[in-house]
């Protein structure tokens, strides 16, 4: 290995490192504990270092939510794809998104909650954003065959993310979670299997 491969090598570990402990501290105790001084603490590297690698705390956010964002594609594969049938496959694909919010707290909200420099559904959009849509798109597409896919998947996508959001912030009944997401599902293949609907 040259040297300048193993530098790199170290620089990218020191960046993963700085991710995976601004993870761990937002799981722990929340966003607003984690700050480029509690970071530096953490894994014994000077707020120098820090800037070497993200130029603000909104860079490290942003790095989570792209992990986040990869492992929400990886998860919403595995459900589509063990499935036996394509509605089943819909149904399976949005249980494992709402149990992805519930789960990852802190790392959903690095996705979705806090601000970021992020772009959704533009060109410049990154790979893992643009993965974990096209995962629950292919499951609506195939459950549905709808001509309008992407609008389809995008009031999908907006819906689930409003039943985990309020249910994580208890303004929901307990224990209803799962029968909350068989009802969408259920009403939304009713309303659009038969592809779009006609203007009257």
């Amino acid at each position: 290995m040259s040297g300048e491969e193993r530098v790199q090598r170290e620089r990218a570990a020191r960046r993963a490192m700085i991710v995976s402990a601004a993870r761990d501290l937002a799981e722990k105790e929340g966003w607003d504990a984690v700050t480029t001084r509690r970071l530096s603490t953490e894994i014994e590297y000077s707020q120098p270092v820090l800037y070497k690698h993200f130029a603000s705390m909104e860079d490290i956010v942003a790095a989570v939510a792209l992990e986040g964002f990869a492992h929400l594609a990886e998860t919403l594969a595995r459900a589509r794809t063990d499935a036996v049938d394509p509605l089943t496959a819909l149904r399976r694909v949005a249980h494992s998104f709402r149990r992805f919010a519930v789960d990852n707290p802190a790392l959903y909200d690095a996705m979705f909650a806090r601000s970021s420099q992020l772009t959704f559904a533009q060109e410049s959009t990154a790979t893992p954003m643009v993965h974990a849509f096209a995962e629950l798109r292919t499951a609506v597409a195939d459950a549905l065959g709808h001509d309008d896919v992407d609008t389809l998947t995008e009031v999908l996508w907006a819906a689930l993310h409003g039943l985990a959001t309020l249910g994580r912030g208890g303004r929901l009944r307990p224990g209803l979670d799962d029968q909350r997401v068989d009802l969408l599902v259920d009403q939304f293949v009713s309303a659009h299997a038969a592809g779009p609907r006609t203007a009257p």
